[in-house]
């Protein structure tokens, strides 16, 4: 009997213990709740102050983070649309070839024009801040993948 209470007790205590799983919708980014004025104004200022820049080091990086935020937040308002009306289907190896092409371009110009921007000193401290940041995601994606 004292087995089954325990049994009893151990169940109930791990049915409260587990945590809510709301799927896609939990891994929702708060980020994508800012306007992209505010994204960009906020990344300007971290690498203000990661990077020490000069008042025109700041406008035309807050002009460039205005921009990829523009597009960031036009490519998620895209995918959600896509997802709730249900037109969203899994992209075809062809897509993902096409989409994976663009964004390592679309990096490739981001980087070019960080170099211009940057001194020789903070732009090889940006590239490792954004190595940190890569490393970073890749370990939450390994963590978010091995949930189920």
């Amino acid at each position: 009997m004292k087995r089954l209470v325990v049994m009893v007790l151990l169940l109930t205590s791990l049915g409260a213990v587990a945590q809510k799983n709301d799927g896609h919708k939990s891994r929702r980014s708060p980020k994508m709740d800012l306007t992209a004025e505010q994204m960009a104004t906020l990344q300007t200022k971290k690498m203000t102050l990661a990077l020490d820049l000069t008042k025109a080091q700041q406008e035309k990086i807050m002009k460039l983070q205005l921009d990829e935020a523009t597009l960031r937040k036009e490519k998620w308002e895209e995918m959600k649309a896509k997802k709730e009306s249900g037109k969203w289907q899994e992209p075809t190896s062809e897509e993902r070839f096409e989409m994976e092409n663009a964004r390592l371009e679309h990096q490739i110009a981001i980087q070019t024009k960080m170099k211009e921007i940057l001194n020789d000193e903070q732009y090889q401290t940006w590239k490792k801040m954004k190595k940190q940041k890569a490393m970073h995601g890749k370990k939450k994606m390994q963590q978010r993948g091995s949930r189920g």
